[in-house]
């Protein structure tokens, strides 16, 4: 029995249905993915390999499983040496450094609480997040601006007691995270009792970007890797001992979606580039040295890398490539799909979640589409009036049934308040917020968030369509569709436009791209205003700040 067998009773499904209805989930008592899956696989094959690392300087390691359970253990101890228990909250702040997976199984293992942290996370960022959960560790990349915003941040928040520096550098008031794992020892004994895990403690909180308040602070407990589960081995197809490479720094969910808890529940070899920053063409290198099988990147980086003469890279070793965090325009997957001749499978979820809709390997994926929902969860589509959507009516995505039992995955609040998680999960169903709708043959597609939709002239129009349309003009590398205010309208369709090598603003390319969306979709959605800029303000997971474009045009418009 491997070690997946232990956790999934029936791994094979002959179609969709069969899946949706009899995929289940073994949830052993006091789970922790440090022991029950890094130390799992170590034992079963001491050669098997874990993580292939990489950075932009020459550097390359290769890691068993063994290898990450030794190491691992000695970071636990070092963390016990240092304060850290069970429940302490530790920040990681390690961009794509291999010492990410050690802290992190070393934190599990112990029963700490592990915060993933941003590179761009400024002074007081940081002391918002530091005191808001009570961070008593920050083990960071040696970085001078990482450095003294933490420095900076230390002073104002008293619960941030030792400061741990990765690599090989040295600071004044820092200790050296690879120098002191090496003083302790290789074992680490499972905790029991009081100092075991239970399944309902906190394992992992994110902090979600926040447009009008502070960030939430999303908690999964130590059962949330095994929701994953789905993520990687039906969304992602990884394969056991094959090298999967999601493109995410660990400061975001997306690392967890695709670097570290599914891909090793199912045995998988995760392939880290660390980039100094994303160069599309270093990146096809990468796939093609390291001959990549599975591949998930967000929907920007596929449209930067086409860019660029992708016929010059063998990119035959991959067979599965999925995209996430924005929809991917069916332009770009038909562009990709003549490249390389993979279909991409899109994802969607959240940092609250695994992966809630996704193109699974029983039905072919169209391209735009979310594909169907997860057998974890009960999804449906709820309208204005509160009743479930026909096929073709837009609502908003809900999962229903937590108010009888968390599905495993699922985020169980929101750390220290009470308010936001009774207003999320106190019902019958979690309502994300975001629309969409299904087709007759239950593929579901988005719409956008919901207040993203923009309301002109009595018409309600999604961005995603009108991205969509306008991707598909050649002088077009990506843009963002908001609403900007009019005072007859209330709102008309704004484009924000990033042009492609050789194109330059103009009022006649302005009338060009209005008059190739009346032509794509329908005619009222042609954006009135059209703006170019060099890049989108995006999140550190590529998706889009629409929130702040259309701020900036709400302050433009004020009297």
């Amino acid at each position: 029995m491997s070690v997946l067998d232990r956790f999934l009773p029936r791994q094979e499904f002959s179609s969709y249905e069969d899946f949706k209805q009899n995929y289940t989930v073994n949830i052993p008592e006091h789970f922790n993915f440090g022991f029950d899956i890094v130390d799992a696989w170590a034992t079963e094959d001491k050669a098997k390999k874990a993580l292939v690392w990489c950075d932009d300087h020459g550097g390359e390691r290769i890691f068993t499983f063994d290898e990450i359970s030794r190491l691992s253990n000695r970071a636990a101890n070092f963390f016990k040496a240092n304060g850290v228990r069970k429940g302490s909250v530790v920040m990681l702040i390690l961009r794509r450094r291999w010492e990410y997976w050690v802290a992190a199984v070393g934190l599990h293992k112990l029963g700490a609480t592990l915060i993933p942290g941003s590179l761009q996370l400024s002074k007081n960022d940081l002391a918002y997040r530091a005191n808001a959960a009570q961070i008593a560790m920050m083990v960071c990349v040696d970085d001078d601006y990482v450095v003294e915003q933490v420095e900076g941040a230390q002073k104002e928040a008293p619960s941030l007691r030792t400061l741990v520096l990765a690599g090989d550098g040295h600071r004044e008031g820092w200790l050296n995270f690879d120098e002191e794992i090496a003083k302790y020892p290789e074992a680490f004994p499972r905790p029991t009792g009081e100092d075991a895990t239970d399944n309902s403690d906190i394992m992992l909180i994110y902090f979600t970007s926040g447009t009008t308040s502070h960030p939430k602070m999303v908690q999964h407990t130590f059962t949330h890797p095994l929701g994953h589960i789905v993520t990687a081995k039906y969304w992602q197809r990884v394969q056991e001992n094959k090298l999967h490479m999601s493109v995410s720094d660990s400061g975001w969910a997306k690392f967890g979606w695709g670097k570290i808890y599914g891909q090793w529940c199912c045995g998988a070899v995760i392939f880290a580039y660390d980039m100094d920053k994303f160069v599309p063409l270093k990146l096809l290198e990468k796939l093609e040295h390291y001959r990549v099988t599975t591949f998930c990147a967000p929907p920007t980086m596929f449209r930067f890398m086409l860019q660029e003469d992708v016929s010059k890279f063998d990119l035959s070793s991959i067979e599965t490539c999925c995209n996430a965090g924005e929809p991917l325009n069916p332009e770009i997957w038909r562009k990709w799909l003549d490249l390389t001749g993979v279909k991409m499978t899109e994802g969607f979820g959240q940092s609250e979640s695994t992966v809630l809709l996704a193109n699974f390997p029983w039905f072919e994926p169209k391209p735009g589409s979310m594909g169907k929902p997860s057998p974890i969860y009960d999804i449906r589509l709820i309208n204005t009036d509160g009743q479930e959507c026909e096929d073709g009516e837009e609502g908003e995505i809900c999962i229903f049934g937590v108010d009888k039992e968390i599905p495993v995955g699922l985020f169980h609040g929101y750390y220290h308040n009470e308010e936001q998680t009774r207003e999320a999960l106190g019902g019958k169903c979690y309502n994300l917020h975001d629309v969409a709708w299904r087709d007759s043959e239950g593929y579901y597609w988005f719409v956008g968030r919901n207040d993203d939709v923009i309301k002109c002239s009595g018409y309600r129009i999604g961005p995603f369509e009108v991205e969509s349309a306008l991707i598909e003009h050649p002088a077009v590398v990506e843009c963002a569709i908001t609403g900007a205010p009019d005072p007859i309208r209330g709102q008309v369709v704004k484009a924000t436009v990033v042009l492609a090598k050789g194109y330059t603003p103009s009022p006649e390319l302005i009338k060009e791209l209005q008059n190739h969306v009346k032509h794509t979709t329908a005619p009222y959605k042609y954006p009135r205003i059209i703006e170019f800029v060099d890049e989108l303000p995006k999140t550190l997971g590529g998706k889009i700040k629409r929130a702040q474009i259309r701020r900036a045009d709400a302050d433009g418009a004020q009297p």
